[in-house]
């Protein structure tokens, strides 16, 4: 056998090796795929939508200990209802913050267990209301957003006697 023979015959095992070794490793630095954050759910609301529709009187309150005197507040304010409707869909219409115009509005349940109100986004988002509490003749809540909170306070809506309707939606 010649020396270039022999050569070459105990090189190939060697170089067999090296090529399986760079091809494991190009295997095994595959990056594995990476795993998406999932966007939070929209979950059922604790309310039915039918709840929030009707004549309300609506006044507002900063503490705790003034829910009892905004409530009687709100009550005067049946004279000129803020009137709630269903919507085109499944949501009603209600005004947002700063906005005069009325827009489709949807109840939502959060991961966190609470209710909220605003456009279909996961909750919570800026531009939802959290519902505080509804009852058939109140209902609770506040803006979600720090400086808008701030600006209006928590709602108090109480339903008005007799279902008394206005021509259109007082802005909140």
């Amino acid at each position: 056998m010649s020396c270039l023979a022999t050569r070459v015959h105990r090189t190939l095992p060697v170089l067999s090796m090296l090529a399986a070794a760079l091809v494991l490793a190009g295997c095994a630095s595959t990056p594995a795929p990476v795993a998406q954050p999932q966007r939070p759910q929209i979950r059922p609301a604790a309310y039915p939508v039918s709840a929030l529709v009707g004549s309300w009187g609506i006044a507002s309150y900063r503490e705790d200990r003034d829910r009892p005197r905004t409530e009687t507040m709100a009550r005067q304010h049946c004279r000129t209802p803020y009137v709630i409707t269903p919507g085109p869909t499944d949501g009603i219409m209600m005004h947002v913050a700063d906005d005069p115009k009325a827009y489709e509005l949807t109840l939502k349940g959060g991961a966190d267990g609470k209710t909220y109100l605003g456009f279909e986004t996961p909750p919570p988002h800026a531009q939802d209301r959290e519902i505080l509490s509804l009852t058939e003749n109140v209902i609770v809540m506040r803006f979600i957003a720090p400086d808008v909170h701030a600006r209006y306070g928590t709602f108090v809506y109480v339903r008005c006697p007799g279902g008394a309707q206005a021509a259109a939606p007082r802005r909140t």
